[in-house]
């Protein structure tokens, strides 16, 4: 028998212990949570309904609505729970649950985010040949493979926080759980689990992060050698929606697992950029700069109000 006390259950103290404060962050995130579910069910709804939306871009917005719902889901009604509850804790198999949900939703987003960057390359470098080279099998297979990558990576390093043992600490200076969040709680070795998600956060976020950079790069080449001023813009604009929401996704992301766990106010704040934030703003992002998004929404109004 080992001779310490194993830990049951943890404690999340991410946010404001004053109880009016909570409450303000209740209504805050709730509103924030239900614009969530309204604009990417919105989203979706208008991508499915309208033929004019059946094509590779928005297959892959709808998809990326999806997981926006899925990667919020995981956090936000757990931390409005603990907003009004004064027991604020989580047992040890829920928060390895939930960060496992949040670390596979995460980098399935990284992944999608990777393939909708060659999507826009190919429209731009090939549009004529655009619907052979993204056909439907392609697309498929490729969204496939953004999930299969995203939880594969997930369960790897899930697997490895398994051999954990929790002990004596039990507060999370965070508002979920996060495995950068676990690691200072453990009283066996974490060099094996920090050597894990290092390796992940380099070879996968950062890895579709440089095949963003350079996909963006061959696509800055090629609207250089458009001749026309309006055709330099309409691939602009084909664009730029696009690369918002990927400034918005790693700004925040790739910075909170590359940066040392203290529970900061910082560290907080990227946390609630990429896992609340970011997924209200993409469908913002993807209609208010988007003329078909917009026309689609306008027909799918006339259609049944």
């Amino acid at each position: 028998m080992r001779n310490h006390t194993v830990v049951s259950e943890f404690i999340l103290l991410g946010l404001s212990a004053d109880p009016q404060i909570q409450a303000l962050l209740f209504v805050l995130f709730l509103g924030i949570y239900l614009l969530t579910m309204v604009g990417n069910l919105v989203m979706l709804l208008v991508i499915r309904a309208d033929s004019h939306l059946h094509t590779p871009m928005y297959f892959f917005l709808g998809q990326l609505s999806f997981l926006d719902l899925c990667h919020s889901s995981v956090i936000v009604p757990k931390m409005l729970e603990n907003l009004l509850s004064e027991k604020k804790t989580i047992s040890v198999e829920g928060c390895l649950a939930q960060a496992f949900f949040v670390f596979a939703t995460g980098g399935t987003e990284s992944c999608l985010l990777v393939v909708m960057a060659y999507d826009r390359y190919v429209a731009i470098s090939s549009p004529l040949l655009y619907g052979q080279v993204m056909n439907r099998q392609l697309c498929v297979g490729l969204v496939w493979g953004s999930w299969g990558l995203g939880f594969l990576d997930s369960l790897i390093n899930i697997l490895v926080a398994l051999d954990l043992d929790f002990c004596k600490a039990q507060n999370i200076y965070h508002f979920s759980c996060e495995l950068p969040s676990l690691f200072p709680l453990s009283c066996s070795d974490v060099s094996a689990s920090i050597t894990a998600m290092l390796c992940s956060s380099f070879l996968h976020f950062f890895g579709n992060f440089l095949l963003i950079f350079f996909s963006y790069i061959c696509i800055l080449f090629t609207i250089l050698r458009i001749s026309s001023t309006t055709g330099r813009n309409k691939a602009f604009l084909t664009c730029s929606s696009h690369l918002t929401a990927v400034i918005f996704f790693y700004s925040s992301g790739l910075l909170r697992y590359l940066m040392p766990n203290s529970g900061s106010t910082q560290e907080l704040i990227f946390s609630l950029q990429y896992s609340v934030i970011t997924p209200m703003l993409n469908p913002l992002i993807y209609s208010l700069k988007n003329k078909e998004v917009k026309a689609a929404v306008r027909r799918m109004l006339r259609k049944y109000f």
